[in-house]
């Protein structure tokens, strides 16, 4: 899991549609990084927005995701990520993760933990 340095909330919980996905910038303790957050009801999952496989963004324009039952798929290569792990099931990076980030929700507000 990653350090945090932010003292604001990432986005609202209306902002990520319900069963959908959004990018947000968040600065943890090695910079400025692109955050994916998938939300299921009031719950919701962090992962950089980085494919292990080439280190690229996994989103195919910014904060857009492809998604596919509980898959999140690189608009890239096609690796394709278990929403709720982030291991890659299928696609060059097969058996490697995303990197968690862990989240809280407080109210209306998604932060890092």
């Amino acid at each position: 899991m990653d350090t945090i340095t932010t003292v604001l909330p990432l986005c609202r919980l209306q902002d990520i549609p319900d069963g959908g996905a959004t990018a947000v910038d968040a600065l943890l303790a090695d910079g400025e990084q692109s955050l994916i957050l998938l939300r299921d009801g009031e719950e919701v999952r962090g992962y950089r927005n980085v494919c292990p496989h080439a280190g690229r963004r996994l989103d195919y324009a910014p904060g857009k995701f492809l998604l596919k039952d509980d898959t999140l798929i690189c608009a890239v290569h096609g690796a394709t990520f278990q929403r709720q792990v982030g291991l890659c099931m299928a696609g060059p990076c097969r058996g490697e993760s995303l990197r968690a980030v862990t989240l809280r929700v407080e109210g209306d507000e998604v932060w890092l933990a």
